[in-house]
């Protein structure tokens, strides 16, 4: 049987934590902005989101906690994957490679199911604006995000201005007494370039006017038409930035297998000493199937136990 001696290859155990380090680093950057963003919700810190839970019907749970939770997973599995690589611990790459790929599947599946429940969607983003234009004049924080919301899509409500009955400010009953009755936010109106100054009456009775007429005063078309809009002229942005993040989180599952095929010999000493290993099992000899994978995993095992002895 030949007898292949493993070398050590410093830069390939050196290169893979890189990307590793990076990992744990965003998932430190996520965990302490929202540690942050707790800290000063507590010292009520006034902002655009610093009561972010208000505009979401979650039951009092605060979004926040979701940056703590992805961020802290992040970060772990990124501090595993270091470890293992600068220590040579198979348990802890083993860990990384296996938890990253669930991550990566379930993302996958979330991609497809919002392809596939796209209309859900659309139905949830419609209430959750609905309610959101219901409670308008309770927050200020809210306030500020719906105006952001309809100034950037330059639109008016979840599908058109009439959404604006719903708020108690603006819907057009008889037993309004609001001087906003009837009318849209200020965010709704269409901007004249010659003003410098926001006027912020400039939505007041807009719903009062004729159709045609209202096309040239407010935003007639709803936020989540417009959305999905923006989704179709940028949708080789939006794909790009999701295909890019999949092929970073897959460069951290290739990275293992790379050091590995770095730290053997050369490929035709790895196939010879599959060979012999299949044919000590009574296989025959299939490279690309799963006996050289099998092999693969056992040689960077073994390249690991060799460089330990030598310590």
């Amino acid at each position: 049987m030949l007898q292949i001696k493993p070398r050590e290859d410093k830069r390939s155990r050196n290169l893979l934590p890189v990307g590793i380090v990076r990992f744990a680093f965003l998932g430190g950057t996520l965990g302490t902005a929202g540690s942050d963003h707790l800290y000063l919700g507590t010292e009520k810190a006034k902002g655009v989101l610093s009561n972010i839970s208000s505009i979401t019907d979650l039951g009092g749970f605060d979004p926040v906690w979701l940056f703590l939770v992805v961020g802290g997973v992040m970060f772990i599995l990124g501090f595993a994957g270091c470890i293992g690589a600068l220590r040579e611990n198979t348990f802890l790459l083993k860990f990384f490679s296996v938890f990253l790929g669930i991550i990566f599947f379930l993302e996958l599946t979330a991609g497809v199911l919002a392809f596939v429940f796209k209309d859900w969607i659309k139905d949830q983003l419609y209430f959750f604006i609905n309610n959101n234009i219901r409670a308008y004049r309770d927050d200020i924080d809210l306030q500020n995000l719906i105006d952001f919301t309809q100034e950037y899509w330059q639109c008016c409500g979840a599908f058109g201005a009439d959404d604006w009955n719903l708020n108690i400010y603006f819907n057009c009953t008889d037993s309004n007494a609001s001087r906003e009755r009837c009318g849209v936010p200020f965010s709704c109106c269409t901007k004249d370039p010659a003003e410098d100054v926001i006027n912020t009456q400039c939505g007041y009775d807009a719903r009062q006017k004729p159709e045609v007429d209202q096309q040239i005063v407010i935003y007639t078309k709803g936020c989540v038409p417009q959305f999905e809009k923006w989704l179709q002229d940028n949708l080789t942005i939006v794909a790009g930035i999701f295909i890019g993040i999949a092929l970073l989180q897959m460069e951290k599952l290739i990275g293992p297998v790379v050091a590995c095929w770095h730290s053997s010999v050369s490929m035709g000493s790895i196939i010879l000493h599959c060979d012999s290993w299949a044919r000590q099992e009574g296989s025959e000899v299939d490279p690309s199937g799963k006996i050289f994978g099998i092999c693969l995993a056992q040689n960077l095992v073994s390249d690991i136990e060799a460089v330990r002895a030598s310590w």
